[in-house]
Order: C-alpha cells, then sequence, then structure tokens
C-alpha cells in the first residue's frame, strides 16, 4: 500500500511539472511563473494522485476530481499569464466582481426546497405536490411552483443551471450604469445596490410568470434558468452557448463528485421517455421572457450581436433546452413525440430573435407611411408567441377538479381510500385523467381525454388531481409512497403491492394503501387470471380475496373448488388436486404430476 502511494504521487507530480514545461516551451509562461505556479502544484497533484490510488475507489476519486479539475484551471491561468485581467473584467461589471444577485436567487430557491419543502429531513422526497402550479384556481401553488422542485437531483440541476446562466446575465444587465457620463451612486437607478435588487425582482416576476403561462402544471425552475440563458444570448450569443456546453459539465462533475463509480444492469423500464417528462411549455415561456428582456436592454443600449450570430446561437440553445420536445399523451402510457414540428418552431424563433435584436427604430418602409418602425414591428413578432401563450393558458388553468373525482373508479377498485385534511389518496385503474381532460379537444388526431392507472391524489379545494405513482412503477418497486400537506405540515401515504403470477397469464395482486396513522386498507384488487395447464381437464385460477389469494378449480365452466393459497411449505386440496406452496412457487399436483401453476411476484 505505502509503495502505491508512493508510486502515485511522484506520477502525478511528473505529470503536473510536465505540463508546466509544456506551458515554457510552448512560450505561453515564463520561467519564473512555472516555478511559482509548479512548486505548489506538484505536490498537489501528487496527493491528488496518491488518493487515488492508495483510498479505495468511492472515498478518493471525489477528492481527485476537486484537485484535478483545480490543478487544470491553474495551468490555463499560467498560459494565459497569472495577472489579474479576469478579476478587472468582472469587477468593472459587478460589485467587488461579485453576482450578488445570483447568489440571493440561489440562496433563495435552495432555502425553499430545505425548510418549506422539507428537503433538509427528506432530500429525496420532498413535499411537492401543493406547491404545483395547478391551477388559477389554487394561487398558492402559481406563486411557488418555479421555486418548488420534485427532488434533489431536480433542484441540483435547475441550482447548476442557475450558477452557470444567472451570473452572464448578471454580467449583462450590470450592477453599474452602462451609459457615458453617467456616475455611480447618481441616482436610484445607477445605485448597484438597487440594480442588484431589481435583478432580483425581476427574476421574482419572470418566475412566477412561467408558472402563470404554463399550459397545465408544472414544478421548478427551469422555465427562470433558461430566460437567464435567452436573456444573455441577445448581448453574448456565442458565451451563451459555451456557458450551455458547461452547463453540461457542471452536472457532469456534479454526479461526479457524488457518484464517483456507478454500477449499473440491464432491467426492465417502467418510466416513460425522457421527452414525455420535459415541461416543455414552461421552458418555452421562460425563453421568450428572456428574449424580450434582452432585446429591450440590447435595444436601449444599441449593442446588438450580428444577426447571423443571434440566429445560430438561438437555434443551439432552444434545441439544447431542448424546446424541440412538443409532446402529448395517447393513453396511460404512451406518449407522441412531435420532432419535426418542434424543429420549424426552433427555427422560427431564431428568425425572431434575430429580427427582434438586430432592429432599429426605422420606418417600416422607407416610401409608405406606416406609422410603424422596425423595432416596433419586431418587438410585436417577439410579443407575438407569448399572446399565443396566454390565450392557451389562461382556460387550461381555470380548470377546476370535479369534487367527485379520486374516488374509486372502477369494479375493482375498493371503497376503501385515505384521507388526508381535504386530500384523497386512492389506487385506481384505467381512469379519466381529470387534469389533462379538463378540456377535451381533438388536435392532430390526439385527444386530451385519456385515462390514467396507478397511485391517484385528488384535492378539490386546491384543484389538485394528479397520478402521483403510475401502475408500472409500483409493479417494478411493488412499494410507493406520496407526501401530502401544505404549509408547514406533511403526511405520508404509502402503497404496497403483492401478487401472483399464474403460468402463462397476467399478474393477479392486490394492493394496499397505508395512512399517516399506521392502518392499512385494501385499495385495488386485479381480475382473476388462469393459469395456462390443464390437469386432469381442470382450470386453475388464481384469485383473490380480502384476506389474500385463493385458488380456484374448475370444469367446463363449473367450479369444482376453492381454497386459500397454501402458506409457504404447506399443502391444500380443492377439486380434485392438490396444491403445495415451495418459497416463490404454487405447485399443483394429481396422480403422481407436479406442475407449476403460479408464481410469486418480485420486484426490484
Amino acid at each position: 500500500m505505502v509503495s502505491s502511494v508512493l508510486l502515485a504521487g511522484g506520477a502525478g507530480a511528473l505529470a503536473c511539472w510536465l505540463l508546466i514545461v509544456a506551458a515554457v516551451a510552448l512560450g505561453g509562461v515564463r520561467a519564473g511563473t512555472a516555478l511559482r505556479v509548479g512548486l505548489p502544484l506538484g505536490p498537489l497533484v501528487g496527493l491528488g494522485c496518491a488518493a487515488a490510488f492508495g483510498l479505495p475507489p468511492t472515498d478518493a476519486l471525489a477528492p481527485a476530481v476537486v484537485l484535478g479539475t483545480l490543478v487544470s484551471l491553474a495551468c490555463v491561468r499560467a498560459l494565459d499569464g497569472v495577472g489579474d485581467e479576469w478579476g478587472r473584467r468582472l469587477r468593472s461589471r459587478l460589485l467587488f466582481g461579485v453576482p450578488w444577485g445570483t447568489l440571493v436567487v440561489v440562496a433563495g430557491v435552495a432555502g425553499f426546497y430545505l425548510f418549506v419543502q422539507g428537503g433538509w429531513t427528506h432530500p429525496n422526497a420532498p413535499l411537492s405536490i401543493p406547491f404545483t402550479s395547478w391551477s388559477y384556481l389554487y394561487p398558492l401553488g402559481v406563486l411557488t411552483a418555479p421555486f418548488a422542485h420534485g427532488g434533489l437531483s431536480h433542484v441540483t440541476g435547475n441550482l447548476l443551471g442557475t450558477l452557470v446562466y444567472a451570473p452572464l446575465a448578471e454580467y449583462a444587465w450590470s450592477h453599474y450604469p452602462r451609459r457615458r457620463g453617467e456616475s455611480t451612486f447618481g441616482s436610484l437607478r445607477t445605485n448597484p445596490l438597487a440594480r442588484i435588487g431589481a435583478f432580483v425582482l425581476a427574476v421574482a416576476v419572470v418566475a412566477v410568470l412561467t408558472s402563470a403561462l404554463a399550459w397545465g402544471p408544472i414544478i421548478g425552475f427551469s422555465g427562470v434558468v433558461f430566460a437567464f440563458g435567452a436573456f444573455a444570448l441577445t448581448r453574448y450569443p456565442v458565451g451563451t452557448i459555451v456557458a450551455s456546453a458547461v452547463s453540461g459539465f457542471a452536472s457532469t462533475f456534479y454526479y461526479a463528485l457524488r457518484d464517483p463509480v456507478v454500477v449499473a444492469s440491464a432491467g426492465p423500464s417502467y418510466g416513460g421517455p425522457w421527452w414525455a417528462g420535459i415541461a416543455v411549455q414552461g421552458h418555452a415561456v421562460g425563453v421568450l421572457l428572456g428574449v424580450l428582456l434582452g432585446a429591450l436592454l440590447v435595444a436601449a443600449r444599441d449593442e446588438r450581436p450580428s444577426a447571423l450570430r443571434l440566429w445560430g446561437a438561438a437555434i443551439v440553445y432552444a434545441a439544447s433546452v431542448p424546446l424541440y420536445a412538443i409532446w402529448w399523451y395517447r393513453g396511460p402510457s404512451t406518449y407522441v413525440l412531435y420532432r419535426g414540428l418542434g424543429v420549424l418552431l426552433v427555427v422560427a424563433l431564431g428568425l425572431f430573435v434575430a429580427a427582434g435584436v438586430r432592429a432599429r427604430s426605422r420606418p417600416l418602409l422607407e416610401r409608405v407611411e406606416t406609422g410603424l418602425t422596425r423595432r416596433q414591428v419586431a418587438t410585436l413578432c417577439l410579443c407575438f408567441p407569448l399572446l399565443v401563450t396566454v390565450m392557451v393558458a389562461v382556460p387550461i388553468n381555470l380548470a377546476a377538479v370535479s369534487p367527485d373525482a379520486g374516488g374509486p373508479a372502477n369494479a375493482n377498485a375498493s371503497a376503501d381510500t385515505v384521507h388526508v385534511e381535504g386530500y384523497t389518496v386512492t389506487y385506481a385503474e384505467d381512469v379519466r385523467n381529470e387534469r389533462v381532460g379538463a378540456f377535451d379537444i381533438e388536435l392532430l388526431n390526439e385527444s386530451t381525454s385519456v385515462n390514467a392507472s396507478g397511485l391517484i391524489v385528488s384535492n378539490p379545494e386546491r384543484a389538485i388531481w394528479t397520478q402521483a405513482v403510475s401502475t408500472g412503477t409500483l409493479a417494478y418497486s411493488g412499494r410507493a409512497s406520496v407526501r401530502v400537506g401544505g404549509l408547514g405540515w406533511s403526511e405520508r401515504v404509502a402503497a404496497t403491492r403483492s401478487g401472483w403470477v399464474p403460468t402463462g397469464a397476467s399478474p393477479v395482486y392486490r394492493v394496499s394503501l397505508v395512512g399517516p396513522d399506521g392502518e392499512r386498507s385494501l385499495a385495488y384488487t386485479s381480475p382473476d387470471a388462469a393459469a395456462s395447464p390443464v390437469i386432469a381437464g381442470r382450470n386453475v385460477t388464481v384469485a383473490t380475496t380480502p384476506e389474500g389469494f385463493s385458488v380456484v378449480v374448475s370444469h367446463a365452466n363449473e367450479t369444482l373448488g376453492r381454497t386459500p393459497l397454501p402458506a409457504d411449505n404447506e399443502t391444500a386440496t380443492a377439486g380434485g388436486l392438490g396444491f403445495g406452496r415451495a418459497g416463490d412457487y404454487l405447485v399443483a399436483a394429481h396422480n403422481g404430476t407436479r406442475v407449476t401453476v403460479a408464481t410469486r411476484e418480485t420486484y426490484s
């Protein structure tokens, strides 16, 4: 162990010195600079490599990633010279060179997740349902949705994106006045502290607008994140595309620190396609608002990038969001992606951005008096998609949930549901999705009248109706839970599934709910199913009962006998057949013939 650590440390130090020597050889660094940089970095890299090789990978790789990144950055600084050019540029736009507005926004979003949603005590299962923008009839959700998140990875991704895009947007806005002749602290508009406050206030307004103008329920800060990028794009199109790539690396860097080594195996997936989880309407609202505000700012300052850069950057940025992921439902677990239509919209957005930012206050037609300027028409073009969004969002978000929604909805559903302070939690299959089907509209051969299956949460007073856990997810894991609540309180309701799979047939299962008081209730029983093997002319059917499962023996549609499913290592008889249970297998026997007729469902 000692020899391997020493070897790794020596190799790391040597690698660092080779980098410095290469920099000197290329003429980018003076010898004195190389010594100042190389002396501390050589041992630093050596320690990092020693940790990586001398400690268990899960403990060593995370610090090695940090050290390696710092070394790489330091070498780049050395290649450019160790001057303070970066700091000088930042201080010319930002107070003390720090994006204070970004830090305030990040702290606010993180604080909401940790303390309001309960992420501090439940980092992977925060309280999210009451903080989703379900309807205008539930204003609390509209106001809190952009600051709330569905899980740790969700909030982490949005905060990383904020840290990448927001400083660029704040740099474009600037803490200092940009017009010549204006003095800092000369007025409220030129006061750096007031400008920081204005930036934070604008972020809050844009956040609420992304929630209010979205088509249906959304949750998360991503709309604002993309508004940051769109705002910066109007002034720094190339820099924004670079930031987009940096955002991807930042996410990879974070997960490399969190899980340096990942082991995965092939297995069934019960989730929908990745694009079916994207609130593209919320992202689009954020991008449109960011472009509109950015266009107004660059017009006021007369700082316009070239149209080609704006067009290209807008297309690349919109595709990376991705705004092309226009999708809709086609049943409980089937979705449709209109990728071609989405790409056309992205290209159109690029044209709108280029025209909107480049337009000047010149007459629309040189020889015809119209009373309109090119800038006014371009601004109207940028506002038109927002107007369409408003026309669609308002009727959708005014939809109410029926007071009867969420109850038992088919013959197999039990009358038992869990009620928690106005919430109703139940399990049902193939029931009308009350949220998606609020307006039954036929478009592109698709319909808003779709069904849902799984753990359903409803609260008519809060205009809430959602399929919190799908049937497929519960079938895969066997157990799931959902948290309901409000400001200052939350409760947990769990669902468990148990079942048997008759040979050659569909599973037969029961779903039970456990409320906050710990009381268990039967919420759903699936239809019975017959095993494909026929033994002595008899069919064997696995059926559900209030207490568990039973075996039914029949012949020519006539029931010959019924018995509860035997316990492990026990036997039972019914209809002239013997049944034995060995672990997860149910075996039927007759005159020396033994056939496996069912196996217990297994879960991940």
